[in-house]
Formats: C-alpha cells, sequence, structure tokens
C-alpha cells in the first residue's frame, strides 16, 4: 500500500507566526496550525521521512510516528532539515543505522552541517544520529520501490521532488522545467507547493499551483508549504474540484 501523511504543511515561518496577528495566525480552527514542512511516504510497512522539519519531534508525537526506514532530503534550507538531530530516537528504537538518500549538493551540506551524524559511531543508538549518506543523481530503489527525484527550480536553488509510482511529493518550487514535468505525468495523487496568492519571487502561488494541475491533471492534488496569508476554510472554498489544501495530520493513500 502506497500513501502519505503530511507531518507539516506550513512555510518557513511556521504557524501562527511570531507576533502576529492576522486571521490565519489567531484562528481556532486546527487545520490552521501549520508546522514547517515535512511528510512520512508509506512504501506498505516501511515509512520513509521527508525532510526534518525543525518541529520534527512534536510531529512525531501528534502523529504517531514511532518508525523511519529511511529519510529523503530535497533540499538543505533550514526550515526542511533544522529537526535532523531527533533522528537519533529513531535510531534508537531501530537499534540499527538510519539510511538518508540527498543530492550531491544537499550531501554536501548535511557533511558540513551534521558531520557528527555520518563518522565515529558511538557503542550504542540514541547518543547522536547514526547515518548512512547515499547520493542519488537519477531515479533510484527503496525496499523494492522506484523512486524518482524530480529536479525543480526554488529560485536559484534546485530543489527536488520524489516520485513514487502514481504518488508525487513537490515542495519549494517556483518552475518546474519541462523536463521535470515529463517525470510527473500520470501521477494520480500530486503533492504541490502553494504559497499564497501573491506571487512570490521562490516559491509557486495559487494560480501558477493551478495551471500546473490543470497541465498534470492528476485525480487528486493536495497543496502544501502554506504560508500564514492562506485560511484553511477560505481557500477550500475556492479551490477546484480534485484540489485540496493539506494540513498537518492528514493521511492520504492511494
Amino acid at each position: 500500500m502506497l500513501g502519505l501523511t503530511f507531518l507539516g504543511t506550513g512555510t518557513s515561518n511556521g504557524i501562527p507566526v511570531i507576533g502576529c496577528h492576522c486571521h490565519a495566525c489567531t484562528s481556532v480552527d486546527p487545520r490552521d496550525r501549520r508546522t514547517r514542512c515535512s511528510a512520512v511516504l508509506h512504501l506498505g510497512e516501511r515509512n520513509i521521512l521527508i525532510d526534518t522539519a525543525p518541529e520534527l519531534r512534536l510531529q512525531a508525537l501528534a502523529c504517531g510516528l514511532t518508525r523511519v526506514d529511511a529519510v529523503l532530503f530535497t533540499h538543505a534550507h533550514a526550515d526542511h532539515v533544522g529537526g535532523f538531530d531527533d533522528l537519533r530516537q529513531f535510531n534508537y528504537l531501530a537499534q540499527a543505522p538510519l539510511p538518508v538518500y540527498a543530492d550531491p549538493k544537499t550531501a554536501r551540506e548535511l557533511r558540513t552541517r551534521f558531520g557528527y551524524a555520518f563518522s565515529d559511531p558511538l557503542p550504542f543508538y540514541g547518543g547522536k544520529p547514526d547515518l548512512r549518506l547515499h547520493e542519488f543523481d537519477g531515479p533510484f530503489e527503496l525496499f523494492g520501490y522506484p523512486i524518482i527525484p524530480v529536479p525543480v527550480l526554488h529560485g536559484g536553488w534546485t530543489v527536488y521532488g520524489f516520485r513514487c509510482g502514481p504518488l508525487a511529493y513537490v515542495t519549494d518550487a517556483k518552475t518546474i522545467p519541462p523536463a521535470s514535468l515529463a517525470l510527473l505525468r500520470g501521477v494520480e495523487v500530486l503533492v504541490l507547493n502553494a504559497l499564497r496568492d501573491r506571487p512570490h519571487p521562490t516559491h509557486l502561488s495559487l494560480a501558477e499551483a493551478l495551471a500546473i494541475v490543470e497541465e498534470l491533471r492528476p485525480r487528486q492534488t493536495y497543496l502544501t508549504h502554506v504560508s500564514h496569508e492562506v485560511v484553511h476554510a477560505q481557500w477550500s472554498e475556492r479551490l477546484p474540484d480534485g484540489v485540496f489544501l493539506a494540513y498537518d495530520g492528514l493521511r492520504v493513500w492511494v
């Protein structure tokens, strides 16, 4: 069975934003409380974590996540790697090292910032992350499932979405090049970032995201990496059929 749990669906500030009193930040709707972007890809009995958001510990507790079998990194911006050290608890629970996958640029960033996790294993698990870093430069296999990295442009930064069969997860995109659109054709469930209504230099706006949805025509689309300019109930009323605003804790299956 193939599925996805949204651990966090917010943008880099999280929602509510510190010191902000806007409609989303003061909303009593729990769907408007968005931690930083992260997700779990369910491959049968395996749980594949996508990014380690700063709230990873809280996200895991909220969703009952007690097992991680591997980690995929989209890129190394702080809101996507800030909870990196909390991976050590999953080492402890499994009593085993944890494989992580990243493109070469992201791998270099991870080695620079978190070098202790990739060297000098301790004689016990849980004192620090104990990770095995694998660099990808194209499709690879994970627990018998094909994983297709999908390069997208996040301003001037190339970051990666991931496709696994009929499901694709793309966050922090501003532009999806034609070759990457080709990699996404035929998906049934698409996760796509949509920051806000207003244009942004490094993220898709709602209109830009919906144009991509119109071209790819997936059966269902879930919008993530959403800012505090978005109130869940208001956007949900405006979205076309088959397009939904994701929220923290939402689980979808293919």
